[in-house]
């Protein structure tokens, strides 16, 4: 099915879904609209893991959207940032938490090695399976930061965004290749819990690669609160 939103709808639309209060008045012309296009292409072969619809093809450049993941642990709230390198993967994360992906969801990576220390969500099945049914572009400008704190998307190649993202708990020294979308602003004690209660390794590499020795659960994602 085609998509048949004019530009005005769009940002329109867009306002209305993750800027409530403020007014939806057309601008005076397309060129100052604070948005950018977006490519959202499907994956037949590799499809939804839950139904899903793809996000409208343009996202906000300006303001930022608190995600809160509800774990079994706790709530972690992210701020997101339209503003800066990656509002693509901003309107996505958006859209998914809107459309409930993430509710009952486990997270299946979690690291805590010199180099990495990071907890992976968003893959349904397994690590790495179990997306959307859709794949973005990655947005990097070799800025890229992963310090404590930070949300940024994982992917297993270049150009295969989709559902999955990492909250680094320590530091993560990799190369940038991740589109950084934000900051945790709320409960990074509950990230400190999870590294508490240990790993069960999966990975040969290393004993600090793995899954959470307790299972982590998303319960439920909510947009503006």
């Amino acid at each position: 099915m085609k998509l048949r939103w004019g530009v005005t709808a769009v940002i329109s639309a867009l306002a209305a879904v993750v800027l409530p209060g403020v007014a939806t008045a057309a601008p005076a012309s397309s060129a100052s609209l604070p948005i950018v296009r977006c490519e959202f292409t499907p994956t037949p072969e590799n499809p939804a893991a839950r139904p899903v619809l793809r996000p409208l093809p343009f996202a906000l450049t300006r303001g930022t959207v608190d995600v809160t993941f509800r774990f079994n642990y706790g709530p972690v709230t992210v701020r997101l940032n339209r503003a800066g390198a990656a509002p693509c993967a901003v309107h996505n994360l958006a859209n998914l938490a809107l459309q409930r992906f993430y509710d009952r969801s486990q997270c299946w990576r979690l690291t805590n090695s010199s180099r990495l220390g990071v907890l992976q969500c968003g893959d349904i099945y397994e690590a790495e399976k179990g997306g959307p049914g859709y794949k973005f572009p990655d947005e990097v400008d070799g800025t890229e930061t992963y310090e404590r704190g930070t949300i940024a998307m994982g992917n297993q190649g270049p150009g295969t965004n989709g559902s999955e993202f990492f909250i680094v708990h320590s530091f993560a020294n990799i190369p940038k290749n991740y589109s950084v979308m934000g900051k945790v602003v709320r409960g990074m004690e509950v990230l400190d819990r999870i590294v508490a209660n240990g790993i069960i390794p999966t990975d040969p590499n290393g004993p600090a690669d793995g899954l959470p020795a307790k299972p982590v659960k998303i319960q439920k994602a909510t947009v503006g609160f």
